[in-house]
């Protein structure tokens, strides 16, 4: 069975460009702005959606995604409100994921986690505090749900582990291209693309590539050697700094159409 992300990097594939996907955390900045936000990248022509699964102590998160997380949990958000976040993606028609840390999945139960995921249209899990080691029931799981287990790598990954940790990766490899926390950057490290480089001689899986990305030439020169173009901190920026939700949403949608224009350029 073909997961819609799995479609939709095959359909970006055939026309020879990358994707763009992009970050929320659920329930930023409310319930029903999340939603607002989804419907607007959608229409913006963003490929995928990347649900966050807000969460007290990220390890991963830099202070722009963790600002937006601190006011998600404030407004109550919780797997209910991620699921329904994921299920509003997934009727808009977007291929949607969701970025956890494994401690809600332990807690929600490893399998109910999972098939809460497929029912609710969730085409795969990216786990960036899970190791492949610790990993098997909850293969098993996503495996008996039919969703895809998205695995993290970064450039301090050796070439013995990336092959190891790329070959229990399903819908895509996440490239996290510098070493250090999320945000956006004014500037590209070159680390993204030696990374990419060595990925993929180890799997044939796509590979999009997470962290920094927040202007169209950035995203133009990450999607000329990526499958896909992640973005998140740029988003959040953009509502975070706005005088209210409209003129947020309105700035959200304007650097949407810029970096899908930029991912189109890429190649």
């Amino acid at each position: 069975m073909t997961t819609p992300l799995e479609a939709m990097f095959a359909k970006t594939r055939k026309e020879n460009r990358a994707a763009l996907i992009a970050y929320l955390p659920a329930g930023f900045p409310s319930q029903q702005g999340c939603q607002n936000a989804i419907a607007v990248l959608a229409q913006a022509g963003v490929d995928a959606v990347e649900i966050g699964y807000p969460y007290s102590d990220p390890v991963m998160d830099g202070p722009t995604i963790q600002q937006a997380a601190d006011i998600s949990l404030k407004g109550g958000t919780g797997a209910k409100e991620v699921f329904s976040t994921l299920e509003f993606a997934h009727d808009l028609g977007l291929p949607v994921v969701v970025m956890t840390y494994w401690n809600p999945i332990e807690r929600y139960g490893i399998d109910r986690f999972a098939r809460e995921m497929a029912n609710n249209g969730g085409s795969g899990v990216i786990t960036p505090d899970l190791t492949i080691e610790e990993s098997g029931q909850w293969k098993i799981s996503t495996n008996k749900a039919g969703i895809n287990t998205i695995f993290v790598v970064a450039p301090s990954t050796s070439d013995d582990r990336l092959a190891r940790v790329t070959s229990q990766c399903s819908g895509f490899v996440y490239a996290a291209s510098l070493m250090g926390v999320t945000g956006a950057r004014t500037d590209l490290s070159t680390s993204g693309h030696d990374l990419v480089e060595r990925i993929r001689k180890t799997t044939d899986l796509p590979v999009a590539v997470g962290l920094g990305v927040s202007t169209r030439a950035q995203a133009r020169t990450v999607a000329g050697y990526a499958d896909g173009v992640i973005v998140g901190s740029a988003f959040i920026k953009a509502l975070l700094e706005a005088k209210n939700e409209a003129s947020g949403l309105e700035a959200m949608g304007v650097l949407a159409r810029e970096l899908v224009a930029g991912v189109r350029e890429g190649r």
